[in-house]
């Protein structure tokens, strides 16, 4: 097959719908009208003979075909993008719209705070969040990056680990007035103490209680009642004295230094959760997700 204009010219049509989501909102950003949009995504179906979307009266998603396509011509396009604002002597090649899925507890307690920093420094990026329990599809959905923590599943997706953070366990004070200080972690399967379960989004199923130290690890049995899956609720529970909690050190280092909270095994130090970049492409990723990547790592010092 010979390639021409017009099949440039779908392609990136094919990445508008894709990125937006919808025909009508790819018209816009494009300046074209819907019947055109359609248009140019039916030429190339019949050019390519593949059926690129599946349509309903309130969805458009990516076929199988679709999206093995937009999958190998994205980083393209997105290169000719950067290469051809570095070719204008524009100031920045941080620009366009940049659609992340994010994690909610660092969406919400680390991310949002700092936001304000980050879109001033690029004024000409457009930031759309996607805060979400679940990572979803990110090439039907058009999400350029998503930051998850914890290890990742074996998947298509190119992952990086962009930070790690140690896991804490902590209590406040007047639950430790109340119930005793645990001196070793086995203590905690005593019916004494309450201790707060919180949901691994990916089994359903709460995250054991471990400690590690050096090369050693343990593995508590807690017995739990109560569990969770939002950390705002869990953090809260326990700053009210209700439980113990294992949490994540980047979140909670002003309620340690305030004394809200009570770091109970500072002698097993040594648990960590990863936090993850990824994206659905091997490529070199443009400007755009580079300076989000750099800015999220910032965070962490």
């Amino acid at each position: 097959m010979s390639f021409d204009g017009r099949l440039a010219s779908g392609m990136g049509v094919l990445s508008a719908v894709v990125d937006t989501g919808s025909f009508v909102k790819a018209a816009d950003v494009l300046d074209m009208t819907q019947s055109g949009v359609s248009r140019a995504i039916a030429r190339l179906e019949a050019r390519l003979g593949i059926r690129l979307f599946d349509r309903t009266t309130r969805s458009v998603k990516l076929t199988d075909e679709g999206r093995r396509l937009y999958e190998d011509i994205a980083p393209l396009l997105a290169g000719l993008e950067e290469a051809a604002t570095l070719a204008s002597g524009s100031a920045t090649a941080v620009r366009g719209r940049l659609r992340v899925n994010v994690d909610p507890y660092f969406s919400r307690l680390i991310l949002a705070p700092a936001l304000g920093d980050f879109m001033a420094t690029y004024p000409e990026l457009e930031l759309d969040l996607l805060t979400r329990e679940q990572l979803g599809d990110l090439v039907a959905e058009g999400v350029d990056l998503a930051l998850r923590f914890g290890e990742q599943p074996s998947s298509s997706l190119i992952g990086r680990q962009l930070l790690k953070t140690r896991v804490l366990t902590v209590a406040s004070p007047a639950y430790l007035k109340k119930h005793g200080r645990p001196k070793h972690p086995t203590d905690l399967e005593s019916p004494e103490h309450v201790c707060l379960d919180f949901r691994d989004s990916q089994t359903g199923r709460p995250f054991p209680w471990e400690f590690h130290r050096g090369a050693e690890r343990l593995i508590v049995n807690t017995r739990g009642r109560l569990m969770v899956n939002d950390v705002g609720t869990m953090h809260r529970i326990c700053e009210e004295g209700q439980a113990v909690a294992q949490v994540l050190e980047l979140g909670v280092e002003a309620a340690i230094r305030d004394g809200r909270l009570i770091e109970l095994f500072a002698d097993w130090p040594d648990e960590y959760f990863p936090l993850y970049a990824l994206y659905p492409s091997r490529h070199l990723p443009p400007a755009k997700v580079r300076a989000f990547l750099e800015f999220v790592v910032a965070l962490s010092r």
